[in-house]
């Protein structure tokens, strides 16, 4: 780990930064970085939605290849899918030796986006949600990240990358020393075979399964839904080993017979799947297609969770069904 006293503030001393896209991660870095001291302009599309956000938080804000033009660091903080038609849209606006800045891996490592030679081009992920990194930050607290250079123009791209995690409060935390590569596809498997993908299924599945052998959706809902944030609090608390100690001895003894028999051979050898998959580039390619097509998988997914049981059982449970 990699922290505050350990890394040299001043590769970003006297430098405008320009975050492209002001979602989870555009907002908080932005205020993270207003708020460490740092000359900050904010690019968004004419007409974006976010323009009013932007402006509630007294952010300079402009076009992406104006912001790019005023910019020694260019931030790219906006969805994956769309961040290789931006970088066309503002390369030559974009400093001669300036540098070029992301927080996932995906667009660099799959060769979506060829930055140019002159410019460094680095990387800090932060390991959450922006939401959370904010509020860390404002709580005088960090959020570890991993960070990466992947073009060193100037040979300074490290010790930039480093002063830039130190300014959005991750080096209170820890960094971690990275590549693209590694962050892009630890974080796609993460995504599609634990925690986004391979949990909410169990979560159905349980739900499914105690419903059609008739115990009531609520019941099923308290279950099956509601104790997650129990189990995560006290992984993230006391590590996997803490939280079999913390939990009842039957809650204890029924993870220990219980968990082997679905996360079996056939499981491990569907994530090894997943992963050859991400690496081969698979799914960079799907989340280009999807977005050609105006999302239509994502769209249809959202709306059959929206129609769902377990949907109907929380908001019964939330006392907000129609």
């Amino acid at each position: 780990m990699i922290r505050d006293e350990a890394i040299d503030p001043t590769p970003l001393s006297g430098k405008c930064v320009a975050i492209i896209g002001f979602g989870n991660q555009g907002r908080a870095q932005a205020l993270n970085l207003r708020d460490s001291g740092m000359d900050v302009v904010v690019g968004l599309r004419a007409g974006s939605p976010r323009e009013d956000a932007v402006r509630s938080e007294n952010l300079p804000l402009t076009v992406p290849a104006e912001a790019a033009a005023r910019a020694d660091i260019v931030i790219l903080l906006a969805p994956d899918e769309h961040l290789p038609a931006i970088y066309r849209g503002i390369e030559p606006s974009i400093r001669q030796s300036a540098a070029l800045g992301f927080s996932h891996g995906l667009c660099i490592h799959f060769g979506l986006i060829e930055p140019r030679r002159d410019l460094d081009v680095i990387m800090v992920a932060p390991k959450g949600p922006g939401s959370a990194l904010r509020t860390l930050f404002e709580q005088g607290k960090g959020m570890v990240a991993l960070a990466a250079v992947a073009q060193d123009a100037t040979g300074e791209a490290w010790s930039l990358a480093l002063a830039y995690a130190a300014a959005i409060g991750s080096s209170r935390a820890g960094i971690i020393r990275s590549t693209f590569e590694e962050e892009c596809v630890a974080d796609l498997f993460n995504e599609q075979a634990v925690v986004w993908g391979a949990v909410p299924a169990v979560l159905e599945s349980g739900f499914e399964t105690l419903v059609a052998s008739g115990v009531q959706p609520e019941v099923a809902y308290l279950e099956c839904i509601s104790e997650l944030k129990l189990l995560a609090d006290l992984v993230e608390a006391r590590g996997l080993a803490g939280m079999r100690e913390a939990i009842s001895n039957t809650a204890e003894l029924g993870a220990e017979l219980g968990g082997p028999r679905l996360i079996g051979e056939a499981i491990r050898s569907e994530m090894r799947a997943i992963l050859a998959e991400i690496r081969a580039g698979r799914f960079a390619a799907a989340l280009s297609a999807e977005a050609a097509a105006d999302y239509p998988n994502l769209q249809l997914s959202r709306a059959r969770a929206r129609q769902s049981g377990l949907e109907a059982a929380r908001l019964r449970l939330r006392g907000s069904a129609p």
